[in-house]
């Protein structure tokens, strides 16, 4: 079974382990003559790697990417990428004293359930390391993107940390880049600095809120029922390791509206339709409004915290567990770039689909 693939015409297999040798992915169906190089690819993994702050696990990775295959004198052959990163410092050692125990809120119990076998150095494909393979084949998603759709713009960024939201009257672009968290909101960042760093001292953790909005993304990307821009969207979403909601535009709260208030009004503009609010996410029956794309999902809290639980043995005994390690009090900010990663695979999947059964748009309005 494929199931460490996704996509349809631009597939990806992610591939290794936590504390393997490697790990990365294998990228069929990219267009061919797409410039590429791995600094391209890396300027997009170093917002993921670890090791960049002291609100991030401490674990000093390079998340250097390799390119092995698919790309001849800096261009796309159009055969398979294989992308590479190894893994250089792992402490296989910090999890001894977990191989006989299943952490609570982890993937640990289903996976031995499942398997009758499991990798307990940090979790082996369960872990939120092998979301690396992810932001390097979206980094390649990006730059065939900007061949086929260049005004396209995917941005992600932080809107809630525990019950710490933003102030969505204060929403700067150019704050997300300034500050540990990928908000934008200059205040929350000083506010969730010190909230976070009590839980960090405190060997916790806490989840968070992602939103990722694409610009530019043109209408007509989607098809009906089964083949759905939002469908594929949520399943890539909800596919990023501690995931466990997604919403698309007003999401959970569009029960709370009446039709009045829910349906984004149409006019005319000169260049085409204009929409007087987005509540549909830039989504309608499944196809791209030509509006933003506007995705969220939660991340729950890392699962490894050093506050002593209950648990059972794999004899079935009770006992206790301290989580040693290196971990993230707050796994959310590293899901941004990841979130970003996921929605360019995802619309370059959808633009290629788009080409190969229609082409250009046939509707043309005005």
């Amino acid at each position: 079974m494929s199931i460490n693939s996704f996509g349809h015409l631009f597939r990806v297999t992610t591939w290794g382990e936590s504390h393997g040798p490697a790990l990365g992915a294998t990228v069929d169906g990219c267009p061919p003559g797409v410039p590429i190089d791995e600094a391209m690819i890396q300027q997009w993994m170093d917002k993921r790697k670890p090791g960049q702050n002291k609100y991030t696990t401490q674990r000093r990775e390079a998340d250097e990417v390799r390119i092995l295959s698919g790309v001849f004198e800096g261009m796309t052959t159009g055969t398979p990428i294989q992308l590479m990163i190894e893994n250089t410092d792992q402490r296989s050692k910090d999890y001894g004293d977990i191989m006989d125990k299943f952490r609570p809120g982890h993937a640990d119990i289903t996976y031995f359930q499942k398997y009758g076998i499991r990798d307990y150095r940090g979790g082996g494909r369960s872990s939120a390391r092998e979301t690396a393979s992810r932001v390097a084949a979206g980094g390649l998603a990006r730059e065939a993107i900007k061949a086929i759709a260049p005004n396209v713009q995917i941005t992600g960024y932080m809107v809630q940390m525990g019950p710490h939201k933003i102030d969505r009257d204060a929403f700067d672009w150019d704050q997300i880049e300034q500050n540990p968290f990928w908000v934008p909101d200059a205040q929350a960042a000083g506010d969730w600095a010190a909230y976070l760093d009590g839980l960090r001292k405190s060997g916790s953790s806490v989840g968070a809120i992602i939103e990722v909005t694409a610009r530019g993304v043109p209408a007509g990307l989607g098809a009906p029922v089964y083949g759905k821009l939002d469908t594929d969207l949520a399943a890539a979403m909800m596919s990023i390791n501690a995931v466990k909601g997604v919403e698309i535009g007003e999401g959970m709260s569009a029960a709370m509206l009446t039709g009045e208030l829910n349906a984004d009004e149409i006019s005319m503009g000169p260049e085409g339709p204009v929409y007087s609010s987005n509540h549909a996410g830039g989504i309608l029956g499944g196809i791209s409004t030509g509006q933003d794309i506007v995705v969220r999902f939660a991340v729950k809290p890392t699962s490894s915290i050093l506050t002593t639980r209950k648990t059972i043995t794999k004899s079935g005994e009770d006992t206790e567990i301290i989580t040693k390690g290196r971990h993230d009090p707050c796994v959310g900010i590293r899901a941004v770039p990841v979130g970003e990663a996921m929605m360019a695979c995802v619309l370059l999947d959808h633009m290629l689909l788009h080409r190969g059964q229609v082409g250009e748009n046939q509707g043309h309005i005005g």
